[in-house]
Formats: C-alpha cells, structure tokens, sequence
C-alpha cells in the first residue's frame, strides 16, 4: 500500500476539509493525501436533488465515516437472516471542503477502502464514478469539476442496498471504510503503482525488485529521475535512482533491483518490514513522493514438505474471519481490530482468511506488524448468485441477488485491484479466486453428483470458463505468490479439472478426501481452507506434511447467517462478539500453542463427551449433582482440586480427543488445576463459585487515549459478587454515561440473539459482562465512563487522553484467581 511521505505538508495548503481555508504555508510540489472521515452529512432515503451542490444538507444527520447505518437497526424479521435482520436501503452522503489556489493545475481525486454498495458519487453535481462491489477499493477523478480558491465543492455519495438479503453474512450498509483527498502532481506515481518483491531473501543478501508505475498526466513530456531508497528503522541502507522520459499523456513502468546486505526477514516471529522511499524529480523539483512498506521473505508451498516461509517449514493454524466488529457492524476501528488480532495469535493462531471478501488495508497492516500470515480471498460466487436465505439458515425460500449479477462486467478489475491494493503485504502468502464456488447445485451441478445431479442447473463447466481470466488476472500482476480457491466439492471440481488451475487447492469440509487425493494427484498443494473445530480435523493436519495447514470455521463469533428471529450472529467462533475467549478458545491453545497452559469447562455429567455438548466456564451448579470437568492443557500432566484438596491427577498421554475429564460431585468453592512439566508446576487455572451480584466492574483493554485519529478504547463491563467473582447468570441492564472528549461507538455483550440498539447508553449484560467500545473526539482530556444498574454499586472508570495509543490491547487476565 503506497503511503504520503509527506502526509503532514497536506494540511499546511492544499486542502481545507469543512468550511475553512488554510492558506498559512506555501503548497508542497508533492503528493498530498489526507483522511476525509470527518463531518459528512447523511441521511436514509433517495433524494432526486441530492447530488446537486445547492441542495439544503443542514437538517440532515452529521456523521464520521467509517460509518454503518445497517448497526444502527432497528433490527426486524422482515429483513433477512442472512444479513443478521438488519436494514438496507438508500442513503445519502455528502461533504463539503474547500481547495486552494494553489492546487489549480494539479490532479484531485477522492479514494474509498470500501462502500456498500452500488455506490454512486458526484462532485458538484457532475457524476464521478463509483463502484457496485461493496468491498472494492475505488478511486475517483474530481479535477474536471472542482473550484480552487474560496468556493465551496461538495461532494455526493449515493449507496443502494436496497437488496438488502445479497448475501450470506452480515455486510453492513453506507461508507463503512476510510476515504482520502489526493491532490498531486500531473507527473505521479500510479495508485497502488509501486510492486516490491524480494526473489532473492536468504540470511546474507535480499535482491529486492522494485517495480514503480509512473502515469504522465501533462499535456507535455516531461524528463524525470525516479530515487528509491530502501529505510530500515529511519535508515537508508540501499538507493538507487533511474532517469527517463515521459511522453505526455504516456504511463511507465521502471524496474529498481536492489541489494540489502544481512536483511533482518519477516517472519511470525520477528515482523521486519522495511520501506521503500521514493521521489519521483522533475523540473528541478520532487514533483511526487511516497513510501511503501514491504517485508523480506520468502515463500513456497509444496506438495510433500507443505508450507515454508524463509525455507523453514511453518504449518498453518489459520482462522476464516468475516468483517464485521459485532456491536460497531462493519465499520470497525483499527483498534478493534488489533485488540482481536493479539487475542488470537495468543491462541496460537498464525493465519487468517479474509472469507469471503477483500479485507480493510489497515486489517492487513495489522497482520503485517503482528506476524500473521494471510489467504485474501475476491468474492463467495461467481454467477448466477447463490442463494442468500431469508428466513433462517437453509430454512424457507431463498433470494438470488448479490456479486453474481455484476460478475461478468466486474470481476476481473475487482480481483486485478485487489492485487494491486494488497500486494506489498509480505503477510499475504495466497490469493484465493472464490469460496464455495463449486457448492453442489448453489448454482452448479455435474452428474457426478449421482442422485443429487440438477441437469437443470448450470453446468459445472462453467466453473473453469469463470475461473480462468481470474486466475490470469492475478498472475499477470503478481507472479510471487500462488492462487487459490476454497473448494466445497472436489468431486464435482476434479471432474471438470478445476483443480489444475490453481497452485493450491483449498479443501473446505473434506479432511476424508486428504490422503487418497494425495495418492492420486502427488504435485497437489492441499490446505484445508475450510474446517470445523473437532480434533481429529487438526489431527490430520498435524500428522501429515503434505497437508498445509486449516482454517477454522470461525476465529470471532460473525453478525449474519443466522437463524429464526431474534437470532442475529454466528457463535462459530473461538472468540465471540465482544471478542471475549470462548472454551473452544481454551482447547485451541492447548493444540496450537507452546506457551502452557491449563483450563477447565464443565458441563452436566457425561454431557461434554458429546459431540456438540455445551460446556461452560463457571463453577456455579445445583447442589449434589455431579458434573463433568473437561480440561484442555499442553502439559505433561494435571491435578484438580476441590476446595484445596486433591482430586485426581491425568497425564496428557491419556487425554481423549485432546481432552482430559474427570466426573466429580459438585461442591461450591474453588475448582483449581495445576499443570506441570517434568514435575514442576507452570500453569494453573481456577473456577469459583460466584455469590449474588454485589456491583459493576470496568476493566479497559487500554489506559489512555490519544487525541485525533478514530482512536478507540474497549471496556469489558462487568457483573461480580463482593469477591469480585463474575456472576455467570448475570443479565442485569446497565445504563452507561459518558463525560469528557469521548462518545460511546457501539455496546454488546456477545449474546446471539440480542435485538437490542447497539448505540443505546442502556444496555443488557450476558453472562456477566459485556464490552462499551468508546471512541475519542479528538480533543486533550479525561474521559470518564460510569455504569450503573438497579441494586448493585455503580462503577466509574477515568482514561486521560494524552500521547500513549488506545490500541495497545490489555492482556488477557489470568484466570487462575477468584474473580477472574
């Protein structure tokens, strides 16, 4: 992703967001890009004059973007399970700023991350551009239409998601990610223009290639010199520079290759990047500037050794994650995100796919400087469109709107920009083409489906016509790394050859077919892009070479694909909405992680050997029963204890499934387990009976705010005995008050079937706790977060804005002590 170099020299001229000018520095001869989030207009419904610059805005509703109306409810049956029975429809938004003079003469346009969709913008009443995929990133020219100087330009953005029920997930409605202005230089570096690979990358040297798109939008030619400038910690430790000519009008690629000396290699341990700084010189002037972040490593994927990441084999514990933020909808901070993200990999987590859809820049960001390994992956179908269920999942008739409608006209740019946009990400390893695009009869359907086979329905053929110019999209624009397709029926596929044209094949669901398909098609790369939490699903993984890695399904509890009403969300998830760890949590890490570790869940007696059975992290049970005690760990061996006094004692070697359990007669107090490791103890975990809620607890995931930015902070909110105790039945109503440069984003409490206004101050706990995601106005100052509720002692939290981040995520607390 192609960054400003000089991103702070935007504000001094060239731009004034609002109503004012700034006019106080003379304007930079360099790119200029600034965030355009801040004070839109908005409003619900479809306006015949809404595109005009005259049209009277002032009544309409001021908002920040990233902004989801469909988080706003109300939420309703009439709207779709799919989509989480949240509302669609037509809005509008617009924004006024002013350019100054000296920007006359230079390039402007606008850059969305993502708006859905069918978005539809003008500038001054002159159509624009726009995009129909709600998750393409989109760019468009403004300089035929735009004033320089004191006059106000208006810009207009018309989303229609009035086909609300197009898909099968939650997507959220409006300009859910950022926008920037850029004004810059006729003679520029083309978006998303600059390519870094690293062919080369081994402990000693990296030959870093440098690929720079240069577009000449002047009426004249014009000669420049391209300086690239790789930067290590603020650093220049390599720099090349390349003369040409441009003609006018011409665009040019120039190719830099460079050596770096003892490169310090991403990895997932270790997430180095570097930066490639760059000056584009002409007229005696730097006329276009910009960075670049990239890492140095190297992958390859093989059909016996798997998966190898700077020629170290590295087997891929990876999660499928939708986009939405639970109770923020689809507009989700950085923040969110990262406090999610660090949450997994704790887990042991070292993978994420994008299902179904290109992510957020700023989620990729992430993955980059956290050292998580990505699959980003175009669309959930090709065309005609699946179906998207309405009344339930699988329940009821079915709509067909969605991507497949604009496949033929789209889908190749969508993918090629894509590329472009994300492949600098040295945390993308794959590019996948589709998810499910082969699900039996969802449209496609082959004989080989035996009895099931729809001679009706398009032919599975269709499948490699549709696929090929998408898999030739990718290669042509980025050779570096393999595609993919996460496939439903190999069956069906194998038998129109779909699998020979990608370079690894994604198996969802159909870990049986791993070690015959591997017999029978030796050269095949095999991941299993699609599973299920069972642990003989990992046990396959883990003890073949051939097979990659999995992806479950889910990493985080999703908005959509839901049931009958109220039912809104997902609890596929090893976190849910509120990103809160969940048992399934606990078992993952005691698979996927070296750090020890020991838990305990229970259930009803002998319920937990149950496949699907429920087990719950409390020790609060009726008297005299008798339950079971599941225990995930990763050491050697583990004793309970009641109360202080010894139970039981498992090793490891006997655990079931990855499980180990004991049935005890329950008795309040503390349940406690001790692991260890050659007979040392080095990790406990406790569950405490909890007495009657006594009061309210505020717990940030975070300190202090800093002022500006979209800057969030996370407060889990919860209801605890006078110990401190959570009280696991809890769902009293809370009400939330806010004092200080800070507004309440969105309040949840991982429940699935709640209906309740994500944006409302009052607001139920479940299960004892809840999250309050505050979002900071930009100004110096002390926030204050209080909560209160009928019968028990209110709680008050203070966070001083100031220089430290809101995104630094709190540590998970360590539950091995009454009140955790």
């Amino acid at each position: 992703m192609n960054r400003p170099f000089a991103v702070l020299l935007v504000v001094c001229a060239l731009v004034s967001i609002g109503w004012r000018e700034v006019r106080s520095q003379p304007a930079p001869r360099v790119v200029s890009l600034l965030p355009l989030d801040s004070d839109w207009r908005f409003c619900r419904g479809d306006f015949a004059n809404a595109a005009m610059p005259a049209f009277d805005d002032t009544s309409w509703r001021r908002v920040d973007l990233p902004h989801d109306w469909s988080a706003e409810g109300p939420f309703s049956a009439e709207y779709g399970s799919g989509n989480g029975y949240a509302p669609g429809g037509i809005a509008w938004y617009r924004k006024h700023f002013a350019l100054a003079p000296e920007a006359a003469g230079k390039l402007v346009t606008i850059e969305f991350d993502g708006v859905y969709d069918h978005a539809e913008v003008w500038v001054n009443g002159q159509f624009a551009g726009g995009r129909p995929y709600g998750y393409a990133s989109f760019e468009c020219t403004l300089t035929p239409h735009v004033t320089f100087g004191s006059g106000d330009n208006v810009i207009a953005v018309r989303v229609d998601h009035s086909r609300f029920a197009d898909s099968r997930w939650y997507t959220g409605s409006g300009i859910y990610r950022h926008v920037r202005l850029c004004v810059r230089d006729p003679l520029h570096i083309a978006r998303w223009g600059t390519f870094v690979t690293t062919p080369v990358a081994s402990a000693r040297a990296a030959a870093v290639r440098i690929e720079t798109a240069i577009e000449n939008a002047s009426g004249r030619s014009r000669s420049l010199t391209l300086e690239s400038q790789i930067v290590s910690g603020g650093v220049v430790v390599a720099t090349a520079r390349t003369p040409t000519v441009m003609p006018a009008g011409g665009k040019r690629t120039l190719v830099q290759e460079i050596t770096v000396r003892e490169p310090q290699r991403w990895s997932l341990e270790s997430p180095v990047r570097y930066v490639v700084r760059q000056q584009v010189h002409a007229d005696s002037a730097i006329v276009d500037q910009g960075e670049t972040s990239f890492g140095i490593r190297t992958i390859q994927f093989d059909s016996r050794l798997g998966f190898l990441l700077n020629e170290q084999p590295v087997r891929i514990k990876g999660v499928c994650l939708h986009h939405d933020g639970g109770s923020l909808g689809a507009a989700v901070p950085e923040g969110v995100w990262e406090r999610r993200l660090r949450a997994l990999k704790d887990l042991g987590v070292n993978a994420i796919r994008t299902s179904h859809n290109p992510p957020a820049p700023e989620f990729l960001d992430l993955c980059d400087r956290l050292g998580l390994l990505v699959e980003d992956e175009a669309f959930d179908e090709f065309t005609p469109p699946k179906n998207k269920w309405v009344n339930g999942w699988n329940a009821g008739v079915p709509s067909r709107f969605g991507y497949g409608e604009i496949f033929a006209e789209w889908s190749v740019t969508d993918i090629q920009d894509m590329v472009r946009r994300d492949r600098n990400h040295p945390s993308v390893i794959l590019w996948s083409i589709g998810n499910e695009i082969d699900y039996p009869n969802d449209p496609f359907s082959h004989p080989v489906l035996g009895k099931s086979y729809r001679p009706e329905n398009p032919p599975a053929s269709d499948l490699v016509r549709y696929a090929r110019p998408l898999v030739d999209a990718v290669r042509t624009l980025d050779s570096s790394r393999p595609v993919t397709a996460a496939l439903a029926s190999l069956a069906m596929s194998d038998a129109v050859a779909l699998p020979q044209l990608l370079d690894v094949v994604g198996y969802n669901y159909q870990e049986s077919r791993y070690g015959e398909d591997h017999k029978r098609y030796p050269q095949r790369v095999i991941v299993g892009s699609e599973n299920n939490h069972q642990f003989a699903n990992w046990a396959i993984v883990r003890d073949n070479p051939y097979v990659v890695g999995q992806f479950l399904w889910t990493g985080i509890d999703y908005l959509g694909e839901a049931r009958a009403f109220p039912n809104r969300a997902s609890g596929a998830g090893l976190l849910d909405l509120c990103g809160f760890r969940k048992p399934a949590a606990w078992f993952r890490q005691s698979l996927w992680s070296d750090a020890p570790m020991v838990y305990l869940a229970v259930s009803p007696a002998g319920n937990s050997r149950t496949r699907g059975a429920r087990v719950e992290e409390h020790w609060n049970w009726p008297t005299g029963s008798t339950v079971t005690v599941s225990c995930y760990t990763n050491c050697e061996e583990v004793t309970l204890t009641l109360n202080h006094k010894p139970l039981a004692a498992r090793r490891l070697a006997d655990a079931v499934d990855g499980v180990l359990s004991w049935d005890v007669p329950y008795a309040p107090g503390m349940l406690e387990a001790v692991g260890t490791m050659k007979g040392k103890a080095v990790a406990a975990f406790a569950l405490v009976t909890a007495d009657t809620a006594a009061r309210i607890e505020l717990l940030p995931y975070s300190t202090a705010a800093s002022p500006g930015g979209r800057e969030v902070s996370q407060v889990e909110f919860r209801i605890v005995d006078a110990a401190g105790t959570r009280q696991p039945t809890a769902d009293a109503v809370v009400t939330f008050e806010v004092e200080g440069p800070a507004h309440v984003l969105g309040i949840g409490n991982g429940d699935l079937n709640s209906v309740e206004d994500c944006k409302n101050l009052v607001h139920r706990a479940y299960q004892g706790r809840g999250l309050a995601i505050l979002e900071a106005t930009g100004a110096a100052g002390t926030i204050t977060l209080k909560a209160s509720s009928p019968g028990l002692e209110p709680a008050r939290l203070t966070i001083p804005v100031g220089a430290a981040s809101l995104r630094i995520a709190r540590p998970t607390p360590n539950p091995a002590h009454p009140g955790a």
